[in-house]
């Protein structure tokens, strides 16, 4: 298998990573008066690297393991960001919210109604997966006494279980649509395990 980048695909994975991690920073800074006033004081750039390693990094992962697993069956795949929607994402957590649907892998080439699953099905269990790693992070933290190691490990389980749920709901082009079409037990199975760890993450660990 041999997976390979274009100049462009790799363009637009960075700028779709940097975007996303100015739209969540901003965000999580609670909105466009905060986060001026994180920028007078200096310290947004913490901010802006924090969300880089956790909803960045759960972004860049999600759609490699697209692309990655589309390349296992053949089908010639690349991740086009959506320029336009990667502004919505910033102008929303501006006043306070936040909508991303920063771009997809695009991939064509014949696959089975399983391929095809398990291409969409990629996504959501790497970011689960990537929980693993957090976790030890959030552990880290904790032991040594640095906040900011625990805000990375606490909010990359949080994002990362809540990115998982959220595209796996069976909507729209979410990823959630594809695998209930090829399997509805593994569709039922995932977004549970999905659901129940945004909740109880949560609930127990919080942003």
């Amino acid at each position: 298998m041999n997976v390979s980048f274009s100049s462009r695909e790799l363009r637009d994975l960075l700028v779709a990573w940097v975007a996303l991690g100015l739209a969540f920073a901003i965000f999580f800074a609670g909105g466009g008066n905060r986060t001026l006033q994180l920028l007078t004081s200096g310290s947004f750039g913490l901010a802006l690297v924090v969300s880089l390693l956790t909803a960045g990094v759960g972004f860049l992962l999600h759609e490699v393991a697209h692309k990655v697993v589309a390349v296992r069956y053949n089908q010639v795949a690349e991740f086009r960001a959506d320029y336009g929607m990667l502004a919505v994402a910033i102008m929303s957590a501006l006043v306070g919210f936040i909508f991303a649907a920063p771009g997809a892998v695009y991939h064509r080439g014949v696959l089975t109604e399983r391929e095809h699953g398990l291409i969409a099905l990629a996504g959501p269990v790497t970011n689960l997966l990537l929980l693993v790693a957090f976790a030890p992070i959030l552990v880290v933290g904790v032991l040594v006494g640095s906040d900011v190691v625990q805000l990375v490990g606490s909010r990359g389980l949080i994002i990362n279980a809540f990115l998982a749920a959220f595209n796996m709901l069976p909507f729209g082009s979410l990823d959630g649509k594809t695998v209930k079409a090829w399997s509805t037990p593994v569709f039922a199975g995932v977004l549970a395990l999905s659901i129940l760890l945004t909740v109880g993450l949560f609930l127990f660990v919080g942003f």
